[in-house]
């Protein structure tokens, strides 16, 4: 290794280690070497009264700071939600660029900075937590080439947004692999009564903010959301959240910026908006407690609990 190089690859696990840990206790061991396994391995107890749901759907945007989106006119569909359900008013992306904001959501490690990471992640995950719990998912990435596609950007889908695609426990298993489904299938699947414990949305380049305007990723949510909020399916037991894989590249606080994330169900406090701080962690966390499950990877073993959101909290 080069003198050159080294400095690059020491601060890299540094700002690894600060995304990740610097909220916790010294004393835990963070992994997230993509090929280790290693993750954080205290966990604290799933808040008491945690309520749980049959059907829980995480939608991501992209690239946009709270500024630019909460209270912007182009923005009128989020806005209606962010009034009259949850609003995380002090939530903060982990890092900049996309990637490493992904898979804190995903692995609870920020694993990779570098948006072209072609590799293979073994951390413990999202996909194995929740297939040791007997528990389903999906990954509905709108306009990938086809279903169980693993391979590299395609047009408007953007690999990067798929984090489920490099993870180990769906390369090496053709049924999960199966699990990653054009997000035409979201409609059918919702309209069906078939969808999963977990769903992770993401619309494409053009529509999640990334590359198209804020007024067409909002018409993008009131099209394809909408219908899931007015579902009796999730009336009676869903949960949503929506939130940002990072801000403007200008901010850089926490690491990836402050975002808009809501809180959606019918569980949720009407107008709430919380003064706590939370990062993506505690997104993967809530994903998998309000699915019933104990367990959690990487930092979403010891990131706050977002149980404030829901009524009798």
């Amino acid at each position: 290794m080069s003198s050159r190089v080294r400095p690059v690859l020491v601060f890299k696990l540094f700002l690894a280690a600060l995304v990740v840990c610097g909220f916790a206790a010294l004393q835990l061991a963070c992994g997230g070497s993509g090929s280790s396994g290693n993750t954080i391995t205290i966990q604290t107890p799933v808040a008491a009264g945690q309520p749980t749901f049959s059907h829980v759907v995480l939608v991501m945007e992209e690239n946009h700071s709270y500024g630019e989106v909460i209270g912007n006119s182009s923005m009128p569909y989020f806005n209606s939600l962010a009034t009259k359900y949850g609003l995380a008013t002090q939530y903060f992306a982990n890092a900049h660029p996309s990637i490493p904001n992904y898979f804190v959501l995903t692995t609870g490690l920020p694993e990779t900075f570098d948006d072209n990471f072609s590799g293979t992640i073994s951390d413990n995950n999202v996909v194995r937590v929740l297939v040791n719990a007997g528990k389903s998912w999906k990954a509905y990435p709108e306009s990938i080439p086809a279903p169980g596609y693993l391979g590299k950007d395609a047009g408007l889908y953007l690999r990067r947004h798929d984090p489920f695609s490099y993870l180990s426990d769906v390369q090496n298993n053709s049924v999960q692999a199966a699990n990653i489904v054009p997000f035409t299938q979201f409609a059918t699947d919702l309209a069906n009564n078939a969808l999963p414990q977990f769903s992770f949305i993401t619309p494409n380049s053009m529509d999640d903010g990334h590359n198209g305007t804020l007024a067409q990723a909002d018409a993008w949510l009131q099209a394809n959301i909408e219908p899931l909020i007015a579902s009796s399916a999730f009336q009676s037991s869903g949960l949503l959240i929506i939130t940002f894989d990072e801000a403007a590249q200008s901010d850089i606080n926490h690491g990836g910026g402050q975002v808009a994330t809501v809180i959606v169900s019918a569980a949720s406090k009407q107008g709430f908006q919380s003064k706590t701080f939370y990062q993506h962690q505690s997104v993967l966390r809530l994903v998998l407690a309000a699915s019933g499950v104990d367990s959690f990877p990487g930092a979403s073993g010891v990131a706050p609990d977002m149980t404030e959101f829901f009524t009798g909290h």
